[in-house]
């Protein structure tokens, strides 16, 4: 896989507390090193196809991931690399 910068890593309220939930920071550092080794989680076909574009043209990447609580949480890096996000689907 092709490398990619994270950027300025943040989260949106709700992110952190359901990461919180669900175990913390050792949880959010273990989502963050899937992502950027390309295990995107839990995404269809066409997400998936999409990141493996972006890797070459510098689209935004989306990874979905099921924290151990069941709470559903993505991770987005900006097409430009200059943040990483932690978000809920309801906060998008």
């Amino acid at each position: 896989m092709r490398p990619f910068r994270l950027g300025r890593i943040v989260a949106t309220p709700a992110a952190l507390a359901a990461i919180e939930a669900a175990g913390g920071p050792s949880v959010s550092a273990a989502l963050l090193r899937r992502h950027l080794a390309g295990d995107w989680g839990d995404l269809d076909t066409e997400d998936l196809d999409a990141n493996h574009r972006a890797l070459n043209d510098g689209a935004r990447l989306l990874s979905a991931y099921v924290l151990p609580t069941g709470e559903r949480v993505w991770i987005i890096t900006e097409a430009d690399r200059s943040a990483t996000t932690f978000l809920l689907p309801a906060d998008y």
